[in-house]
């Protein structure tokens, strides 16, 4: 399948995975919870084309790593630019921990189309599964949330 969607049947062309993290996550934690929230996206969304991340946490090895294993680029923003972008779920611990109020909405968001760049044609990025936490093991602390987002195309459904 396309890394950009379904292609010619519904849903959306560009589906992107924004990941925060803390320090020490393992690509286990990573991968695991990439999985979860596709799966949540459901068939239409097709597959991921990319990982984005706020630049502070860019060269975790658990990250890193999980974006070899699933092929795909990882993208990392600055957290003054994720900060600028509204999301439903901001966090007071993110905008201590990395200088942004979101990570994993706002740099999906971004991936997906939300940037600096002008629509010619086409849709506006959406969330297509908001802010989800990792499950970690018993007693284990949460070191990760993942959003998913796509670009709305007008005449299909998401």
């Amino acid at each position: 399948m396309s890394p950009f969607g379904a292609g010619t049947g519904p849903g959306p062309r560009l589906v992107t995975v924004g990941v925060g993290t803390c320090a020490g996550v393992t690509a286990e934690e990573v991968l695991g919870l990439v999985d979860d929230v596709l799966r949540a996206a459901g068939p239409a969304a097709g597959e991921a084309a990319a990982l984005a991340t706020v630049q502070a946490r860019a060269e975790e090895p658990g990250l890193l790593l999980a974006a070899r294993k699933l092929g795909l680029p990882l993208i990392a923003y600055d957290a003054r630019t994720l900060a600028r972008v509204r999301v439903p779920h901001p966090s007071d611990f993110s905008r201590t921990a990395v200088g942004t109020p979101s990570v994993a909405e706002a740099a999906a968001l971004l991936a997906s189309g939300g940037g600096s760049g002008t629509t010619v044609q086409g849709g506006a990025p959406v969330l297509l599964v908001p802010k989800t936490r990792a499950r970690p093991a018993a007693g284990a602390p949460v070191r990760a949330t993942a959003a998913v987002a796509a670009i709305a195309v007008p005449g299909r459904e998401l």
